[in-house]
């Protein structure tokens, strides 16, 4: 995928139709052009354990059933340099001419199905992934056990092609652990350990297999079953990761230091082989498919979903759905599960033929737009198209409304239906109409810090009953205006507040908090008011316990704040008066 243009129902997808340099619909696959290449490769479905030619089958399944030719690897397409393949080529299949070929679609749903990657445990040498060849990841174990993989089945240690008889699984290489940027569990990587344990007790009976585990999490169905079978098989699991490898030079055989956290002993294990059990990571073209659909991630990595409960599968980006292991880490089951939901969510939204929005979108007022463009590259969700000179103009159907556009607007051209300008003011000066200074004034962000509230009253968790909350949809719809009339109307302390910063449930809208907030703290400081009168915070549905901290915080600064202070700011941040040009203007509308 190249390019996305358009939003939910009118979708436009370029796609990139790479060239194979071989027709499929003429290659039989007799691998005549294979058998006379003189190029050699790591083949990367083998895990780099055996070689390919240039022209290759890329693994046995392959749809369709043909060749494909790596111009990388190809010794060039200049028959003097070599062409070997094409002149053994009966069928004519080869076209070193082949180009790549952009396809245009028009679609209405988009489901981001893109994989995982798996964890390079390169970085963690102490385990000598890089320094001993019987140091191997459980990928590299599941080709050389498989029957189609590189030693066609018969299970060999990779150093002297010798069958291993004891064999060590270290589990959680590159997940749990927050040192290495991975503090998620990969929620496959017990599983799988038990399942090759179970295998080389099925075909190898006299292999003796340890697995030093945290924990071993068995929660599916069946799969406590399967731990179970996995003892009974001989296998040992030791609690305790280990902290060293050591090689014998001569035996090639590996020696394991590690603590049993059980019995609290250091132990030395000897294996044959050992088998890194390592984790999954968000694939190397999740970054890129992000910027194409205008996608959010959670701070592991992983594309957010519009509600982890109530839509699962969908994206914050309306009319795109996530199957499988770029929302989070799953099993096949759950990811077979998801994607039955997305197709579902998909179809769904297909058959309707017309999109129903919330009545909580953007308005622009024609007449008072000045043209400017500030709104749109602030909009998440490219909601907002804008041409130099010409009036901008609202998709309604891509617009979520989070109240970030109207807030970015200086001129007062754009209302948030049910959420406008005047209805935030009004509720300002009536909250502080009596005793402001006894007050803490909170916006407080519809998804967020508001549930945030609802969760620390049902859990009747006590703090202070001095702060005054207004919802708004997005703490990015929080203006700098909405600020400084809190300051004007006597508020001691304002608070803002929204989603974790990489958690924004409208994709990056509270990055824009962020800037508001720090012109405001700027602003303050020039007109001698303290900035930190002005808090920043972010607060989660699920922290009522630190909404009620920060509750109790405001309350102890709100008391540092004196009456002359806020007399003060309520002078100092007065509006000034309009330049004489447009007190001309309003008197000649007006007159």
């Amino acid at each position: 995928m190249e390019e996305v243009s358009g939003y939910i129902g009118n979708f436009t997808i370029t796609i990139r139709k790479k060239a194979r340099y071989v027709d499929t619909s003429v290659c039989n696959a007799c691998a005549e052009c294979a058998n006379v290449c003189p190029v050699l490769k790591p083949d990367e479905y083998q895990m780099g354990l055996s070689t390919r030619k240039a022209i290759y089958i890329p693994f046995p399944q392959a749809v369709p059933c043909s060749y494909i030719l790596n111009m990388d690897d190809c010794l060039g397409n200049n028959p003097i340099a070599c062409g070997k393949c094409a002149e053994a080529c009966e069928q004519d299949a080869i076209n070193y001419d082949d180009e790549d070929e952009l396809i245009k679609r028009e679609v209405g749903a988009v489901i981001v199905a893109i994989g995982l990657d798996v964890y390079d445990p390169t970085e963690m040498d102490e385990y000598g992934y890089t320094r001993y060849d019987n140091v191997i990841t459980s990928m590299e174990f599941e080709r050389l056990i498989c029957a189609g993989g590189p030693t066609e089945g018969h299970f060999v240690r990779p150093s002297d092609h010798e069958r291993p008889k004891r064999i060590g699984f270290i589990q959680c290489v590159g997940s749990r652990n927050p040192e290495i940027g991975r503090p998620y569990c990969s929620n496959i990587c017990c599983m799988n350990t038990i399942k090759d344990t179970l295998l080389l007790a099925d075909h190898y009976p006299d292999v003796q297999c340890s697995v030093f585990y945290q924990d071993i999490r068995a929660f599916g169905k069946s799969f406590e079953d399967m731990f179970q079978r996995s003892k009974e098989a001989g296998t040992r699991y030791i609690r305790g990761l280990p902290g060293d490898i050591e090689e014998d030079p001569e035996t090639r055989n590996l020696t394991l230091i590690a603590e049993n956290t059980t019995t609290g002993q250091i132990e030395r294990h000897e294996f044959d082989m050992i088998v890194l059990s390592v984790g999954v990571v968000p694939p190397k073209d999740l970054a890129k498919i992000s910027g194409l659909l205008t996608l959010s991630k959670t701070s592991d990595g992983f594309f957010m979903e519009s509600h982890p409960k109530l839509k699962p599968v969908d994206a914050p980006t309306r009319g795109i759905f996530f199957a499988g292991f770029c929302e989070a880490p799953k099993d096949i089951k759950d990811s077979v599960c998801q994607a039955g939901a997305a197709s579902s969510r998909a179809g769904a939204l297909l058959n309707k033929g017309q999109v129903q929005v919330e009545a909580i979108t953007s308005v622009i007022d024609a007449d008072a737009c000045r043209k400017c463009g500030a709104c749109a590259p602030v909009c998440p969700y490219s909601a907002i198209k804008w041409k130099k000179g010409e009036v901008a103009v609202v998709i309604e159907a891509a617009c979520a409304g989070c109240g970030n556009c109207g807030a970015a607007c200086n001129f007062d051209a754009i209302t948030m239906r049910h959420f406008t300008d005047a209805q935030y003011l009004a509720q300002i000066r009536a909250i502080l109409a009596e005793d402001p200074q006894d007050k803490v004034f909170v916006f407080a962000c519809n998804w967020c810090s508001y549930s945030g509230g609802d969760m620390a009253g049902i859990s009747r968790m006590t703090y202070p009953a001095s702060n005054r909350l207004v919802r708004t949809m997005c703490s990015a719809r929080v203006s700098e205006e909405m600020v400084l009339e809190a300051f004007r109307c006597g508020a001691p302390v304002v608070l803002v507040s929204g989603c974790h910063y990489a958690d924004c449930h409208y994709i990056n809208a509270n990055r824009q908090t962020v800037k508001r907030v720090q012109r405001l703290w700027n602003k303050l400081e020039k007109a001698g008011v303290r900035p930190e009168r002005l808090q920043l915070e972010w607060i989660s549905a699920a922290e009522g316990q630190k909404f009620a901290k920060v509750m109790g915080q405001m309350e102890e600064l709100r008391k540092t704040v004196t009456k002359e202070e806020i007399e003060h700011a309520m002078e100092a941040l007065k509006p000034k008066p309009r330049k004489a040009k447009k007190e001309k203007e309003a008197a000649a509308v007006t007159g």
